[in-house]
């Protein structure tokens, strides 16, 4: 991240934009708000790391982040990788695939 974002203006922007995004479909921004922040402050922190690298550290981490509420890792990991790409600058091959087959689960009215 070339500039000095805080999370209050990245969630400005991800609460602008979280509608773009192929997962959100049926979803409401506070759903995907801690795996946001995760993935903001994860990716603040390990900079020159690219996902499929972090992914399973983070996946634990998770679990134990302050700021997760209720959302579990598979509602969220979207989201994570989604702030993850923001913050870094990377994009992987999946990114903009993001988990399709839960974007048709979910336009299908099931649930993650």
């Amino acid at each position: 991240m070339a500039d000095n974002r805080n999370w209050d203006q990245e969630d400005t922007w991800w609460r602008d934009n979280f509608t773009s995004r192929p997962y959100s479909t049926g979803r409401n921004y506070e759903d995907f708000q801690p795996g946001y922040r995760y993935g903001f402050e994860s990716g603040s922190h390990h900079l020159g790391r690219n996902w499929n690298d972090v992914e399973t550290d983070l996946r634990s981490g998770y679990e134990r982040y302050e700021n997760r509420g209720n959302s579990t890792w598979e509602n969220v990991k979207d989201a994570v990788r989604d702030a993850w790409h923001r913050v870094s600058g990377q994009k992987d091959a999946d990114a903009n695939r993001m988990s399709e087959s839960n974007v048709d689960r979910i336009s299908r009215g099931n649930t993650l």
